[in-house]
């Protein structure tokens, strides 16, 4: 494309959206769409991938649709875009009559460069779209349309007949998270079988990638959000009802918490989520239905309370935070009763085996001992050469030690016990557990029991799940998840094969403190936070409209003075340029001044004296009184600088006041000399002839 296109491009990407420059792809996805292709653009969460249909809209002829699937997403959108000066609108069932016949109106007359419309309401304007002219077709989270993607939606098939009823209209599919399966399956769905494909970078350097196990969760969770005040986040979990037991514990520790899942009243559950766009509630626990409908750029840590069933759905979540472009911090907690109960589900799916493949990727990711980022991208066909230095992996890389005496010890008591039980009862005949459940199948008789007494239950479990991933042991799911030994095994056992297993990282003593959620913050960021807060309240919109914390953080650096340099600041376009200038730089400008040393009056009084000011011009300027500027002044004299007095009173008005005193011997205070000279001297000069006479007896 011509560098004169691309200028203008650029042009309008700083005047509608604040930006200066791309990311990565969205110029050639952009020129791709303006010249007529159809794109299949796959981009994680917080890559810009709106931005890839938004901008062709504005530059190119008729109305852009984009087909959206919750309309909680659409209406955030939507008012972003009129936030930043784009016309734009959505429908949907819930609107008024005389809104629908307005948007009908405004689509009509050509008005509109932006339609949102959900696939369900999409037929209602079969007729309509033939009438109007028609620039480009956005379908969002195109993943939907697959039934290989992680959250197929029926509605979504109806997409395919648009290439045939507008073959000259673009389409644009767009999505985070597609395997290369669903990628295809995408465009078989959709009828794009010439799409330009553009994989970005699945790579979020931002997201800080940690795995824990599931010990102790809500503990671990509320000393994590703990050290995270005032922070936005959500908690995943697999049930509805643990959404509301965690939500309940943690209001019991004094957070603002909420549940959410798709069992709730819809009303209750649109409110939760305006609640947590518009931080109200910064905390969501919630089910994987929490999920399409976010459209926050603070989200600053995400957390998985169980484990998602698949690579696609973890990495769609956590993609939820950091989407500014910040730091954020996920962390997924791994356990084994997470496994079997997924597999559960899996069993009753009649896509079993792709799911069951998908979820051992998963399981591989959680229970990676090297660079996690390297494992999660490995698994969408990218590939880094170097450890990201960004995980708990390589923040804390494991140590290890020769486990093959044990790895012995463990697979002996698998054969003994005929590898018919499952983890816990292999678990607890090592450790020699007297219990109902050993006793009742005379276990306590076997040769390994006891064998492995002096570690805790908890740190077998986990060697044991490393030697599942190491392929040493097996598990068989469909019948009770029983413990079994694989040809590797037999290496072990009887070829002397050795065996590394990680050191096991104990939990430091907790130091106990006392958190201030509420402590007062002065800093520029927080002052701008507000500020946003209370403009975003009037509007009625989420704050992340008004400015993201990425454009308050570029505020806070940046430091603008002016216009044109708030113009400068990253997110900043002419729309909100024109809205918000004064009042940001006002507030900016305050806390510039709050910064500085407080200069004490009565210095500052005498800076203008030197500066050759009167006193009356001093006092005017300093809305002050003369007589305190005369009093500054004797203060100055006496804090050593040289002031010539005498320009201020006479010697024979000191010589007055001096045989005043002689009269006054015990008067208090300047009144009493103020009536002796019957209101003639001025209260300023009658201190002055006293300071005087106290240096000079």
């Amino acid at each position: 494309m011509a560098t004169v296109i691309q200028h203008q491009l650029v042009h309008l990407l700083k005047t509608h959206f604040g930006y200066d420059s791309f990311l990565p792809n969205q110029l050639a996805i952009i020129e791709d769409v303006l010249n007529q292709r159809d794109v299949l653009a796959i981009m994680p969460t917080g890559g810009g991938k709106s931005l890839c249909f938004q901008l062709p809209a504005l530059a190119m002829n008729g109305t852009t649709v984009v087909v959206s699937p919750l309309i909680a997403l659409m209406k955030d959108q939507v008012d972003a875009l009129c936030a930043n000066g784009i016309a734009a609108a959505y429908y949907n069932s819930s609107q008024s009559p005389e809104i629908q016949q307005e948007i009908f109106g405004q689509l009509k007359k050509g008005e509109l460069k932006l339609f949102y419309v959900a696939p369900e309401s999409l037929g209602v304007f079969a007729s309509l779209f033939k009438e109007i002219n028609m620039g480009l077709f956005a379908i969002d989270e195109a993943h939907c349309i697959s039934s290989w993607g992680h959250d197929f939606r029926p509605a979504y098939t109806q997409l395919n007949s648009l290439k045939e009823q507008f073959p000259n209209v673009p389409v644009i599919a767009l999505t985070a998270t597609a395997d290369r399966t669903t990628q295809d399956d995408i465009l078989e769905q959709l009828s794009l079988p010439k799409a330009k494909r553009h994989l970005a970078s699945f790579n979020r350097p931002n997201l800080y990638l940690e795995v824990r196990p599931a010990q102790n969760r809500i503990k671990q969770i509320i000393e994590f959000i703990e050290a995270r005040p005032d922070e936005s986040g959500i908690i995943y979990c697999l049930s509805r009802k643990n959404t509301e037991k965690i939500a309940e514990r943690l209001q019991d520790y004094g957070f603002i918490a909420k549940a959410y899942h798709a069992g709730m009243a819809p009303g209750n559950r649109a409110k939760t989520q305006e609640d947590f766009i518009n931080d109200r509630v910064p905390i969501i626990v919630a089910t994987i239905a929490f999920g399409m409908g976010i459209d926050k750029s603070n989200v600053r840590w995400v957390i998985h309370y169980n484990l998602p069933k698949n690579l696609e759905g973890y990495y769609q979540e956590i993609g939820r935070g950091g989407r500014d472009g910040l730091p954020a911090h996920t962390l997924l907690f791994y356990s084994f009763g997470d496994v079997a109960q997924l597999r559960k589900f899996i069993s009753e799916s009649d896509n079993a085996e792709v799911e069951y493949a998908k979820l051992q990727r998963m399981q591989q990711f959680a229970e990676a001992l090297s660079c996690r980022r390297i494992a999660l991208l490995n698994y969408f066909g990218e590939h880094l050469t170097e450890s990201c230095g960004h995980c708990d992996m390589c923040n804390r890389p494991p140590k290890y030690f020769d486990a093959t005496v044990l790895t012995q010890k463990i697979c002996s008591a698998v054969v003994r016990l005929k590898e018919k039980e499952a983890m816990g009862t292999v678990i607890d005949v090592l450790r020699g557990a007297q219990n109902a459940q050993v006793y009742d199948k005379g276990l306590q008789h076997i040769k390994t029991y006891g064998a492995v007494k002096d570690i805790s239950w908890q740190d077998l479990q986990q060697y044991m799940i490393q030697l599942l991933n190491q392929g040493v042991l097996d598990i068989n799911f469909k019948e009770s998840a029983r413990i079994g030994l694989t040809p590797l095994a037999k290496q072990v056992l009887f070829e002397g094969k050795k065996v590394q297993l990680a050191v096991l990282e104990k939990e430091k003593p907790k130091v106990k403190r006392t958190v201030k959620r509420s402590a007062e913050k002065t800093g520029l960021f927080e002052k701008l936070r507000i500020l946003r807060q209370e403009i975003a309240k009037e509007q009625g919109v989420p704050a992340y409209v008004v400015f993201g914390d990425a454009s308050l953080k570029d505020m806070e650096t940046k430091l603008p003075k002016t216009e044109a340099e708030f113009m400068e600041v990253s997110g900043v376009g002419q729309s909100k340029l024109e809205r918000y200038a004064a009042i940001f730089l006002k507030t900016i400008a305050e806390h510039q001044v709050s910064l500085k040393p407080k200069v004490p009056t009565h210095e500052q009084s005498y800076q203008l004296f030197l500066e050759g000011l009167s006193i009356s011009e001093i006092a005017k300027k300093r809305e002050l009184k003369e007589d305190t500027i005369y009093a500054h002044l004797q203060r100055m004299h006496s804090e050593g600088e040289a002031i010539n007095l005498s320009e201020f009173i006479t010697t024979e008005e000191i010589d007055q006041v001096r045989d005043a005193q002689k009269q006054l011997v015990d008067a208090e205070g300047l009144k009493p000399y103020h009536e002796f000279f019957e209101e003639k001297m001025p209260y300023w000069k009658i201190r002055l002839a006293l300071y005087m006479c106290s240096l000079y007896p």
